[in-house]
């Protein structure tokens, strides 16, 4: 089963047993899928699907941040929630030593000297380690792995 067809069974489970709170982070996911696919004429990739969710999680960890830093737990709790329900259908995440072997496999086989070459040793992670480890943890890795 193909990861669209998980979510709108998902979503048709949430609508049986009245989930409203799921339901709804369920319908923002189809929503932004549907506009990719209808601004790009395209039918989505299982790939691209995740690069969708993993754009909303970020969105969501930025919410969280600035609903905390003005006091608003309500708005923040939220947006925890449907952190949890678009969590569920990203790949297995990495743990950190699997994801510090892919770098310094990487920085090897780029032969990257320096902070310069970060961008030989991001193109070489990022396929391996894209929708299960968090890209901005992973680019400080690489960073402070090339003396930055």
């Amino acid at each position: 089963m193909s990861l669209r067809q998980q979510i709108t069974e998902d979503m048709k489970a949430a609508m049986r047993a009245k989930e409203a709170q799921r339901l709804g982070a369920i319908r923002l996911l189809l929503a932004a899928m549907k506009q990719r696919e209808v601004d790009e004429r395209i039918e989505l990739s299982d790939e691209q699907v995740v690069a969708i969710i993993e754009k909303m999680l970020k969105q969501r960890r930025d919410s969280i941040s600035q609903f905390e830093a003005a006091g608003r737990q309500d708005l923040a709790d939220g947006e925890k929630f449907e952190m949890t329900v678009l969590q569920a259908y990203m790949p297995q995440a990495l743990s950190d030593a699997e994801v510090e072997a892919l770098v310094v496999a990487a920085v090897v086989s780029s032969g990257a000297a320096g902070v310069k070459d970060m961008g030989k040793v991001m193109a070489a992670v990022k396929p391996q380690v894209a929708g299960r480890a968090d890209m901005g943890k992973v680019s400080t890795l690489i960073k402070s792995k090339l003396g930055g």
